[in-house]
């Protein structure tokens, strides 16, 4: 099954580690094959990493782009989510961690990311508390 993109103008994507950047006007990819894709709004820069949750996401980040490190970023991503889960006891943050978890353990990285990015709008309601 095809993958759509729609891309607003100028905006930027990652696709196998390429970065593809869209002209002035809309545009639309369809990719046919399995590729790891990330638009720019789902992409961190290593010092936008500031947060315990930013610290899970990227090495998880990391993993779905670069394949062929993953065992690097994976012991970062243990780490961290060791650290994380240490801290918290909110059940509902704890069921995300352990799926978060489960993703990265069956390599499904952007299924983690998703899960991953309602642990970072958590990680934001108490932050702001």
């Amino acid at each position: 099954m095809a993958l759509k993109l729609s891309l607003k103008p100028d905006e930027k994507l990652v696709i196998n580690g390429a970065v593809i950047a869209n002209a002035d006007r809309r545009a639309t990819l369809i990719v046919h094959n399995k590729a790891s894709i990330l638009r720019e709004k789902d992409i961190m820069q290593e010092e936008d990493v500031d947060t315990p949750v930013k610290r899970i996401y990227f090495p998880i980040m990391l993993m779905y782009m670069d394949a062929d490190q993953t065992g690097r970023y994976y012991d970062e991503f243990v780490m961290r989510m060791t650290e994380f889960m240490s801290a918290i006891t909110t059940p509902d943050a704890i069921e995300t961690c352990v799926k978060i978890s489960r993703d990265v353990m069956e390599k499904n990285y952007y299924r983690a990311l998703i899960n991953c990015k309602k642990l970072l709008a958590f990680e934001k309601e108490r932050l702001a508390t």
